[in-house]
């Protein structure tokens, strides 16, 4: 079957990016010390120069974007940069920021920012962080600081990125700093995250009433590995409440239900004006009656799975649908504000994107309020504690040299960008293996193994 899946006059087609993984020379935040540990990192590597952001190279992939037919970019402040110190402030390194973004806007990339991508200053991780509810004041007291500096050149906000995986890798899992091991820990966290959230929601739309602001929700499918065991459909059940719906919830109604307790947010209700949606994949649990303490490790896939090169992600475009039917929940408009896969060769990507915007495009077809969609990510960076072992990148980065390679995904995606659709011939041309899959022969009934209903 020859057509085109449309998508609306005005959607944003762009893609992701972090300061941290970009920039370079971040020396003034947690992570950066954490890369000097030894065995933090994967190889031993660090984010060293990373993209080179901060010498200036954002323009050239601020270029690639455009020439690219983008037409929307979503990128992250340092708040280590701006706030350098307790209520002192680094006015370069705000104008910094107010280059790029004026860049953005000159090559036609309407900016979203991200205030807090991860990253924390270091005076502030060494009183503890997320952990030490003096936090939600430090943040709001940075988000006036930065939001009153660039209002004129954004209007779009994400308060905090991925705030369940900050909580759970950082204090829960251990492998983002301060690389604690306590689920105490992990929900104080959360809590003072949800009460960062909103005092910065009330301080963005005092500053700038008219600004879009959410947050960016790492949503991840989670399956029993045994669908007819009711241990693993609880054990599933219990990490979809804790992972994926505790911080959304007491977002959208000011109560956190956590294990054991609900704690009333009254000011937290209400402060998403969108659901920011990242997902990646979809992953199985199983409980274990011997070893109980796994219950809360990482999931695994089913034999047979689509992997990436390093079995990091697994290409399940139905936990894409699940993830916006979970979003179209709240109500509210929907940008899906990171999707992608780690692949160097390029050899899994271009399915995986063209599967992933076919359930992207059911959703916006069935009238869902999805506004827009953001590629992770626009060049390789810096992976977190995975380094530069994972390439995410629609173009290659040699980290060493600096040199950019475009990646055929690369010229996928533009394609999509610029016909806002995708089509059969791009599918055809960029990965033929499921074209029958998503434009079967005339006269079969929709594929729903592709999109379970």
């Amino acid at each position: 079957m020859r057509a085109t899946y449309s998508f609306p006059p005005g959607f944003r087609w762009g893609t992701a990016t972090a300061s941290h993984q970009v920039e370079g020379g971040n020396t003034n935040n947690d992570w950066w010390a954490w890369e000097q540990q030894p065995s933090r990192i994967a190889l031993g590597q660090s984010s060293g120069l990373a993209c080179d952001w901060w010498g200036g190279r954002w323009k050239e992939d601020f270029d690639r974007a455009a020439s690219g037919a983008q037409n929307a970019h979503r990128l992250s402040l340092e708040w280590s940069r701006i706030e350098p110190t307790p209520a002192t402030w680094d006015e370069s390194a705000l104008g910094f920021y107010r280059e790029l973004l004026r860049g953005a806007r000159e090559r036609g990339l309407v900016p979203m920012v991200t205030l807090n991508h991860f990253t924390l200053p270091i005076w502030l991780a060494e009183r503890g962080g997320w952990t030490n509810e003096a936090i939600v004041g430090h943040f709001e007291r940075f988000v006036r600081k930065a939001v009153a500096g660039l209002q004129d050149l954004v209007d779009t906000w994400v308060t905090i990125n991925e705030p369940n995986l900050v909580a759970f890798l950082a204090h829960l899992t251990g492998v983002f700093p301060p690389g604690q091991h306590s689920l105490t820990a992990t929900f104080n966290a959360i809590r003072n995250i949800v009460l960062a959230h909103a005092a910065a929601y009330h301080a963005i739309h005092e500053i700038q009433p008219q600004a879009q602001v959410g947050l960016a929700h790492h949503y991840r499918g989670l399956r029993p590995a045994n669908p007819r065991s009711p241990l693993d459909r609880w054990i599933a059940h219990f990490r979809e409440q804790i992972f994926n719906d505790a911080v959304a919830i007491a977002a959208h109604v000011g109560s956190l239900r956590l294990p054991g307790a609900t704690q009333r947010v009254p000011k937290a209700a209400r402060t998403q004006d969108f659901i920011g949606l990242n997902y990646y994949s979809t992953e199985q649990f199983g409980f274990n009656l011997l070893h109980p303490a796994r219950a809360l490790a990482v999931g695994t896939y089913p034999p047979g799975s689509d992997l990436s090169p390093s079995g990091f992600i697994a290409n399940v475009p139905e936990g894409f649908w699940h993830a916006l039917r979970w979003a179209n929940g709240f109500g509210i408009p929907i940008i899906v504000t990171e999707n992608g896969i780690e692949d160097p060769d390029d050899s899994i990507r271009p399915r995986y994107l063209a599967t992933h915007i076919r359930v992207l495009w059911r959703a916006v077809n069935i009238n869902w309020p999805v506004l827009g969609y953001y590629h992770w990510s626009l060049v390789d960076n810096f992976e977190w504690e995975r380094g530069w072992t994972q390439r995410f990148g629609l173009w290659e980065l040699d980290a060493v040299t600096q040199e950019r390679r475009e990646r055929p995904s690369a010229r996928f995606y533009a394609e999509i960008c610029r016909a806002n659709g995708l089509s059969s011939d791009m599918v055809e041309h960029y990965a033929p293996e499921v074209l029958a899959d998503l434009f079967p022969p005339a006269g079969e009934p929709e594929l729903t193994r592709l999109v379970k209903r």
